[in-house]
């Protein structure tokens, strides 16, 4: 499994994009509005299981208290953990 995750949202359901490199998911979340018509979220990290807001929404974020940064990264990182684990459940069926 890719080591970073490209989160976007469509129609109210999550999606994800997976990336072997940070270079790659970086241009990617770039381009999740234009070629998935996704509204970009953010990438995660598997590796360290932290999660970037993507430019516009993490100027919003930066603005939160620090209980709610919290509780934002933890659903946020919830969704990626759940969607990876799905594709990672219908690979072995």
């Amino acid at each position: 499994m890719d080591r970073f995750t490209v989160l976007y949202q469509l129609n109210n359901h999550y999606f994800y994009i997976g990336c072997s490199t940070y270079l790659l998911a970086d241009l990617t979340l770039s381009n999740v509005q234009s070629v998935h018509s996704g509204e970009p979220l953010g990438i995660y990290d598997a590796k360290t299981e932290l999660f970037q807001w993507e430019p516009v929404r993490r100027h919003y974020y930066n603005k939160l208290s620090i209980e709610e940064q919290a509780r934002h990264d933890l659903r946020i990182i919830r969704i990626v953990h759940q969607l990876r684990e799905e594709a990672v459940a219908a690979v072995l069926n």
